[in-house]
């Protein structure tokens, strides 16, 4: 059977997957050896081509949204460049961040295999704003690091600009990296993860995307719960899988 990629909503203008950890969303410069990608498998899947209206970094799962012609990818597209799309994600990070806060930090713009063919990193930032808040935490009776014990956090996180790699930088920048973040977090609790609790992925989710129909105009709020090896280490600590 040719792999199936699970289908959140489709009419005759858009569809929206719920994409797993570690699936490219389209061929990139980085990954030359990479033979699998959503669009890919989505369009043998459902008989006829998709444009990406927006993208997920590889290691991150959750919603990703598609429209069935250029024109209606386009002006999804418009929507997110305009702010117009709400975006919510889940993360596992390391450390007690506070309740609830933002991150107001500007990230120079890092080149992107898709976009800037050619072209290296810009030295130049460009603003960059994340609201979070704390879901859950947990305190393990475990030394990884220098202290006797080690603590971790769940948190809900709304990024208001679309910077690449914004969420996973910013938490970097708040000391509170996210759990399976090779780039940006710490090989030590990322081990432990991966050897002790079996989660071998980043743990970062989008867990849901609000948007206006393209054709309608209508507000639609799909959601993907989180699945697979995340939601398995949120119930080994007791914490919710899914939103209230």
């Amino acid at each position: 059977m040719p792999e199936q990629l699970p289908i959140l909503f489709r009419d005759e203008y858009i569809v929206v997957i719920d994409k797993p950890s570690g699936l490219l969303v389209h061929r990139s410069e980085i990954d030359r050896h990479e033979t699998r990608f959503a669009i890919q498998i989505l369009r043998d899947q459902i008989g006829q081509r998709v444009w990406p209206a927006h993208r997920l970094d590889r290691g991150t799962s959750g919603v990703l949204l598609f429209g069935l012609n250029p024109a209606v990818a386009s002006q999804l597209g418009q929507q997110f460049e305009q702010g117009m799309v709400s975006k919510r994600y889940w993360a596992v990070v390391r450390g007690y961040p506070p309740e609830s806060g933002s991150i107001d930090h500007p990230l120079t713009r890092q080149r992107d295999a898709y976009e800037f063919k050619g072209e290296q990193s810009s030295t130049e930032a460009q603003p960059a704003l994340t609201h979070f808040r704390k879901l859950a935490e947990i305190e393990l009776p475990i030394e990884i690091d220098r202290y006797p014990s080690s603590r971790y956090a769940l948190l809900e996180i709304e990024p208001v600009t679309g910077r690449r790699h914004q969420i996973r930088r910013h938490l970097k920048h708040i000391a509170h990296p996210i759990i399976g973040d090779a780039t940006h977090g710490k090989g030590r609790h990322n081990r432990f993860f991966a050897e002790q609790l079996g989660s071998n992925r980043l743990l970062l989710a989008c867990v849901g995307l609000s948007f206006n129909h393209p054709s309608t105009g209508q507000r639609l709020d799909i959601k993907a719960p989180v699945s697979g090896e995340f939601a398995a280490t949120l119930a080994r600590f007791g914490w919710p899988t899914e939103a209230a």
